[in-house]
């Protein structure tokens, strides 16, 4: 089977036109809309689309002729989805599939052929007891592409999640982030714990949980004092995943090596040498930085939840691990320097990324200042 990406003559959007012989012998040439309008760079999206669509006619392994169940239906839909996604977003779906949408539609035995817009509208009720609306949203954005493949081929007519009422998508209203004494209070607390790199290093470069985690001592130059944002770490559905890539092209970057940071580096490196040689028959040596005693990876899931609990012990106001890049950011604009340095620093693609958490900051700017007004003007109030 092939196909193409078209469009049709007054028509919006892009589509899909597949070319095959079926099995009677008679050529097939069906068109497929993707919703995708024709601007920008879209075109590119209608591809990745084509890819999607291929893979699911070309590695079928489900029966269509049989009513099948919802949920085999859309484990063998994200199987054959793997190899046109990038393992970090397949690991997400794994996620959300094997934690949430198994466990509640598995029980019930619900057919593909029988889902309803009532059937979705009770996940939607049932997991907002115990998820975010925008977590909710992710889910069904997920269970929606899935249908959407169960339409092309011919197994339901129409998509039940999209004539429901949806969750109502919580507004953003920006990260917290930690001044520079709580800054300097989570360096002195982090000392001799096993996310005391970690936390040095994300503090001091802004970086995100996947490169703190992906940091390699081949990507550090002790000699010309600098250092390569080039690999990553990130959670997969069972298991971490190694790449050679950062979230986008403006992540990867070489960033300097200041005296601070080379200092505790070589001291960091000592101490995992001095790990190895206490037990040498079971450290596992694979050149990261920040390990675990034994020498292996932490685990991503493992840094928030550790750097949550480190938190509440010493009580410090809570804030996400994430949200020491944010951190990062607010403490260069408290040294001065402006929204394309922090840009730069922090390696952001979007420089409208940058203007939110400056527009953070503003906000509690502020509120300190109307605090103060308020302190020399309560005499003066009614």
């Amino acid at each position: 089977m092939t196909g193409t990406v078209q469009m049709k003559k007054d028509r919006p959007n892009y589509y899909i036109v597949l070319d095959y012989i079926d099995s009677a012998g008679k050529r097939k040439r069906p068109w497929i809309t993707t919703d995708i309008p024709i601007k920008g760079n879209n075109k590119r999206l209608a591809n990745e689309k084509l890819k999607e669509v291929l893979s699911e006619y070309d590695s079928q392994q489900i029966d269509l002729s049989k009513d099948v169940l919802f949920t085999d239906f859309m484990i063998q839909w994200l199987k054959n989805l793997k190899h046109s996604i990038s393992l970090s977003t397949y690991g997400c779906y794994n996620a959300i599939l094997e934690k949430h949408i198994i466990p509640y539609f598995e029980p019930r035995k619900i057919k593909v052929r029988d889902l309803t817009p009532l059937n979705m509208q009770q996940y939607i009720d049932y997991m907002m007891k115990t998820i975010s609306p925008n977590t909710v949203i992710k889910h069904l954005a997920n269970i929606s592409k899935c249908l959407d493949s169960a339409i092309r081929q011919n197994i339901i007519a129409f998509n039940p999640c999209k004539r429901i009422d949806m969750p109502k998508k919580v507004k953003y209203t920006g990260a917290k982030h930690y001044n520079e004494k709580q800054i300097e209070q989570l360096l002195n607390i982090s000392k001799e714990d096993t996310l005391e790199m970690v936390i040095f290093l994300t503090v001091f470069y802004g970086l995100r949980r996947s490169e703190v985690l992906g940091l390699k001592w081949d990507a550090i130059d002790f000699e010309n004092n600098t250092m390569a944002i080039k690999h990553t770490v990130v959670q997969g559905d069972k298991k971490q995943i190694r790449l050679d890539s950062t979230k986008n092209d403006s992540s990867n970057s070489v960033v300097p090596l200041p005296v601070i940071i080379s200092e505790k580096l070589k001291q960091w490196k000592t101490k995992q040498l001095q790990h190895k040689e206490l037990q040498p028959d079971n450290y596992i040596d694979e050149g990261y930085v920040c390990t675990q005693i034994d020498g292996s990876l932490i685990r991503p899931h493992y840094v928030s939840q550790h750097f949550k609990i480190l938190l509440a012990k010493n009580k410090m106001p809570h804030i996400r691990f994430h949200d020491l890049r944010h951190s990062s950011a607010c403490y260069l604009k408290y040294l001065g320097f402006d929204l394309k340095d922090i840009q730069i620093w922090l390696r952001h693609k979007d420089i409208r990324t940058t203007m939110m958490i400056y527009m953070n900051i503003d906000i509690e700017a502020k509120l300190s200042i109307a605090d103060a007004l308020n302190g020399k003007f309560k005499n003066f109030g009614s």
